[in-house]
C-alpha cells in the first residue's frame, strides 16, 4: 500500500431529491471525507439507507454530487473527464444475473474488453488468464443460467479485471450468496490482493467478517461517516456499532477471548487460518 490516494472524497454531499428546497434530512450522503489510498483494501460497511450503493455510485460518476469534490488519483472529477477517470475503476453489483450480456461465460468476459476496443487476440489471452485466475476456465464455454450464484459473481469479477483497473467497487458482491459462496469471494479477494498488491478493493458489505480482512473499515451512518480506522480500532469500539445494531466480527470475539487466554491470532480473518494457527 503506498502513501498515493486513490480515492478522496472532500465534503460530499447527495440527495435524491430533486428541488431548490433541500434540508439537511433530505441528504442521503451528507458531507462525507475520506481519503483511500492505492493498493488499499477499504470496507464500506452501515445498515440500510446509510448511504453505502449511493456513495459507490457517486464514485463511479453515475450520480452527480450536490456538494463537494470526487478525486481520482488527484484528478477532480468533472463532466469533462469523468469517462476518461472511470476508465480506472471497475465494479461488481449486488445481483450477479443482472450482470451478465453475453451467451456464454466467454462472450461475458469478453464484453468490457470489447468496448474497450481491445483486439481480438489480445482479448483471448485476457479472457483465459483472468478466467483461471477466478477458477473458472473450465466453464468458459458454459452458459450463465447454469452457473451458481458464487460462480456467477467469480465470473463478473473476471470480466472487471480483465480490464485492468485501478480501482475495483464490489457493491454488495456477496450480499446474495449462500455462506460458502461468500466464504468463496472472501478467499479470493484475498487472492486478488496477494497477486496484485497494487489494486485497490473498496467493498461495500454486509458481511462483518469480510469487513475484518480488510485495511481499513469506514462505517457509515443516516449518510455520515460514523467510524474510520483499522479493523480492529473500528470493532473495538463495540458500544459505538451496537448502538447503531451492528454485530461484531467472530474472529474480533474470539481473539479478544483467546488474548486472555495468552492466544495471539492477530492478522487471522479467515477459519482456514484460524485452524492453521492454533495447530502450529
Amino acid at each position: 500500500m503506498s502513501n498515493k490516494s486513490a480515492v478522496r472524497l472532500e465534503h460530499l454531499s447527495y440527495s435524491y431529491k430533486n428541488d431548490d428546497n433541500i434540508n439537511e434530512e433530505d441528504l442521503t450522503i451528507n458531507d462525507v471525507n475520506f481519503d483511500i489510498y492505492e493498493g488499499e483494501y477499504v470496507a464500506l460497511i452501515g445498515h440500510n439507507g446509510s448511504g453505502k450503493s449511493t456513495l459507490a455510485k457517486l464514485i463511479i460518476g453515475l450520480y452527480v454530487q450536490l456538494k463537494g469534490q470526487i478525486y481520482i488519483f488527484d484528478q477532480e472529477m468533472n463532466d469533462d473527464n469523468v469517462y476518461e477517470l472511470r476508465k480506472n475503476l471497475g465494479i461488481i453489483f449486488q445481483n450477479p444475473d443482472n450482470q451478465f450480456i453475453g451467451s456464454t461465460v466467454r462472450d461475458d468476459i469478453a464484453f468490457g474488453l470489447e468496448n474497450d476496443c481491445i483486439d481480438t487476440d489480445t482479448m483471448k489471452v485476457l479472457v483465459d488468464e483472468f478466467a483461471e485466475k477466478v477458477g473458472m476456465k473450465e466453464y468458459l464455454d458454459k452458459e450463465p443460467s447454469n452457473l451458481s450464484g458464487g460462480q456467477k459473481q467469480r465470473v463478473a469479477i473476471a470480466g472487471a479485471l480483465a480490464r485492468k483497473p485501478k480501482i475495483l467497487i464490489m457493491d454488495e458482491a456477496t450480499a446474495m450468496l449462500d455462506p460458502k459462496g461468500r466464504r468463496d469471494i472472501r478467499n479470493l479477494i484475498k487472492k486478488m490482493k496477494d497477486e496484485n498488491p497494487g489494486l485497490t478493493i473498496i467493498s461495500i458489505t454486509h458481511d462483518i467478517d469480510e469487513a475484518y480482512q480488510a485495511d481499513k473499515v469506514i462505517v457509515l451512518n443516516k449518510g455520515k461517516v460514523f467510524l474510520s480506522g483499522t479493523p480492529e480500532e473500528v470493532f473495538e469500539q463495540s458500544d459505538k456499532l451496537l448502538s447503531i445494531k451492528l454485530d461484531i466480527p467472530f474472529f474480533h470475539k474470539l481473539n479478544k477471548e483467546l488474548k486472555k487466554e495468552g492466544i495471539n491470532i492477530d492478522g487471522v480473518g479467515t477459519l482456514e487460518g484460524l485452524v492453521q494457527k492454533l495447530c502450529r
